[in-house]
């Protein structure tokens, strides 16, 4: 039977519809914005010293780089850019699970900063964001 709260539903359902009506610009937003939020709250578990859910976000975060952000990746029209972002994904992951591994959330930091400046990157060049140019 359903057993979600009506809070819960409602999330769900609103994520549903955020993805269905998203561009793949908009979905790779959701992607950065998924990963940096799961990375955040690793870092917050590591402090409060909660082991599995400390673990339970390192993965999520792993997850979304490896298999939304990586697999995303269009090696045949990317050229360098996208060689440079497939090292640069496996790096965040690795690091990710070193940090689990080692139970030290020092590199979250940088590796959050990191995923934080490539997120405004790709807000930024939005092909939907038509600004005026007034000259």
């Amino acid at each position: 039977m359903y057993t979600r709260t009506g809070s819960n539903a409602y999330t769900a359902g609103s994520l549903e519809s955020q993805v269905a009506g998203a561009t793949p610009h908009q979905l790779i937003v959701m992607l950065f914005d998924g990963a940096i939020n799961a990375m955040r709250r690793a870092e917050i578990y590591f402090q409060q010293g909660n082991i599995a859910r400390r673990g339970e976000m390192i993965s999520r975060a792993i997850n979304i780089i490896d298999n939304g952000l990586r697999t995303g990746l269009n090696h045949e029209i990317g050229g360098k850019i996208t060689e440079d972002l497939e090292r640069l994904y496996e790096y965040v992951s690795r690091k990710l699970l070193e940090a689990n591994l080692n139970k030290s959330g020092a590199d979250l930091p940088h590796l959050i900063s990191l995923m934080v400046d490539l997120s405004e990157t790709w807000k930024a060049i939005d092909p939907q964001n038509k600004q005026v140019s007034h000259g």
